[in-house]
């Protein structure tokens, strides 16, 4: 408690710490507020990349239609037999058979060699090999016609190469004017060019800033309903601290330990990362407990701020180009915590970026902050009820 006749630093340090530990004891004690502050982050770490555990789609079921019988299109089909990207389940010459096979599902893909395809070949006519994909999986059929183009690209390049040797050059000769001008593709930011790096590393700055939203909504309606929103700026404060301290822990535990576990790319500028943390967990708290006292329902936070993750998913920028927004969405996007914090995450943690790269993003978080507990020492002065149920 707090003693009204201590000098008045002692009273505001007094009304932080009570209030601290009294919010520290209410989120331990709020079965609903724990599950969603402490064990959905750690169950979504765990669960949420192990479907993108093996970041590359492979062996994805195809099928060639083999309307030629030579050796030519015999060699093609070995050559895709022998790709990691397709699996050849169905070798065959009715390309409705093929197709049924697709329709039933049993296949993502077939390859249509067309008769006279070697006869064509010899003579120097053009020759295209149709591929079919199912396009309704766009990862599978990227596969697909991938797995096949490198198949028949491989194929296409000997014969050159052979063509190439018969009218006198040597072997390295016609390899060098096959292919004049080669280029080496390396993936900078992403190794293994596999969704799970490219997806999740965002994601998880998205739910922490989901769990850490509805956590501290939910609290602050349930402060509401009780009519124990009304307090003095120091312990709003201690309040804040409390709920941050959780979230510090659960970012920690995405940036230092789940992306270690599935190997993702990191540490490209831990300082660095540790300062966004710093600034982006107290913002998303500092909202959500604004948005809390404005809802001054418990269930109804829940209800708003859930259906709110796709939405924010879109504007951030990483699975959608933010340039191909209306610009009212820009600039909405732009000044949403989520957006701020996946974009300067990417630059740091994955990307290593020096921080002056990110500090227009920190600068917006802080900014929003600054409102946000604006807001809150602006609410904690008012004395309004409950919000009245029906």
């Amino acid at each position: 408690m707090t003693n009204e006749n201590a000098p008045t630093a002692d009273r505001t340090r007094q009304r932080f710490a009570d209030a601290w530990r009294a919010t520290a004891l209410a989120v331990l004690r709020d079965p609903g507020v724990l599950l969603i502050l402490l064990l959905a982050p750690v169950i979504y770490g765990f669960f949420y990349p192990w479907p993108y555990g093996t970041e590359a789609v492979t062996r994805v079921p195809v099928a060639v239609v083999d309307q030629d019988g030579s050796n030519l299109s015999r060699q093609i089909v070995r050559f895709a037999q022998a790709s990691p990207r397709i699996d050849v389940r169905l070798v065959t010459g009715d390309e409705q058979a093929a197709r049924q096979a697709l329709w039933r599902g049993e296949i993502e893909g077939y390859a249509l060699l067309p008769r006279d395809l070697k006869r064509d070949v010899v003579r120097g006519a053009a020759v295209g090999v149709t591929i079919e994909g199912n396009g309704a999986y766009a990862l599978l059929n990227k596969s697909v016609l991938y797995g096949f183009s490198e198949a028949v690209g491989t194929v296409s390049a000997g014969i050159e190469i052979r063509r190439l040797q018969a009218a006198g050059q040597s072997a390295p000769q016609a390899r060098a004017s096959r292919s004049p001008l080669n280029t080496q593709l390396v993936p900078l930011f992403n190794p293994t060019e596999g969704y799970g790096s490219y997806v999740v590393p965002a994601v998880a700055l998205l739910i922490l800033h989901q769990t850490l939203l509805m956590g501290c909504a939910m609290l602050a309606g349930t402060w509401a309903e009780a009519d124990r929103l009304r307090a003095r700026p120091a312990a709003w404060l201690g309040r804040l601290v409390a709920l941050s301290g959780f979230g510090l822990m659960t970012g920690l535990f995405f940036f230092g330990w789940i992306f270690v576990l599935q190997d993702y790319p990191r540490g490209g500028n831990p300082p660095a990362a540790a300062l966004l943390l710093a600034f982006y967990v107290p913002t998303v708290c500092a909202l959500g407990l604004l948005l809390g006292c404005w809802f001054r329902d418990r269930e109804r936070a829940l209800q708003v701020i859930l259906f709110s993750s796709l939405p924010l998913a879109f504007l951030s920028g990483f699975s959608w180009p933010s340039e191909a927004l209306p610009m009212p969405l820009q600039w909405l996007g732009g000044w949403l915590p989520s957006t701020a914090g996946i974009q300067a995450s990417l630059r740091l943690n994955q990307m290593g970026a020096p921080l002056a790269d990110v500090l227009p993003w920190l600068g917006k978080l802080a900014t929003v902050f600054g409102l946000a507990l604006a807001g809150l020492l602006w609410a904690g002065r008012l004395r309004v009820g409950p919000y009245p149920r029906r």
